[in-house]
């Protein structure tokens, strides 16, 4: 037997605030925050605020991004968060400071133990270090940190850290060069 899933269990406190907190921000994200006009960049900004979210000053994120938890949440001065990402909290996530997720990317922070009868359920945080482009299309794993200045390319999967100033390619992604090469 691989999995039963009858056995799992949620870990105590794993959202991070309770059911009610939980399912008014999937109601705001639904309408205020997604439905919201193009240019609401402040509005949105105020909405993930209000709900414990650590957003700095400029930062631009697109009504159609998905943030689960947005109290497990902060993004630094002037990044930017493109169309349709999806910036999965079960974890910490930090953005930092004139950083950019381009659309379609998908920042992952859990995931289950495939070798857990119970299949238990785990957090990693994801970190994004300042200047660092996470091109259109990745899919960054828990417990990956993406270093200063590094460009990860269009539809690249990160399972694991990378280093600073560099540009990275590919399924698992691999450094290619130094980005100012």
């Amino acid at each position: 037997m691989y999995q039963k899933l009858d056995e799992f269990k949620l870990p105590s406190n794993f959202r991070g605030r309770s059911v009610l907190v939980v399912q008014l921000w999937w109601f705001v994200e639904a309408t205020l925050f997604g439905l919201s006009p193009q240019f609401l960049y402040g509005w949105r900004r105020f909405l993930l605020r209000l709900f414990g979210a650590k957003i700095g000053a400029n930062v631009i994120i697109r009504p159609s991004v998905k943030i689960t938890y947005p109290w497990k949440l902060s993004i630094g001065k002037n990044s930017w968060i493109g169309d349709n990402v999806d910036l999965y909290t079960l974890g910490e996530i930090s953005i930092g400071e004139n950083a950019v997720v381009s659309q379609r990317s998908y920042l992952c922070t859990g995931s289950h133990d495939y070798k857990s009868l119970a299949f238990d359920i785990y957090a990693k945080p994801i970190i994004i270090e300042n200047e660092a482009w996470v091109s259109a299309d990745v899919y960054i794993a828990p417990g990956v940190t993406v270093g200063a200045g590094t460009v990860i390319g269009a539809r690249s999967s990160v399972f694991k850290s990378t280093a600073k100033g560099v540009v990275c390619v590919g399924s698992p992604a691999v450094s290619i060069k130094s980005r100012l090469d």
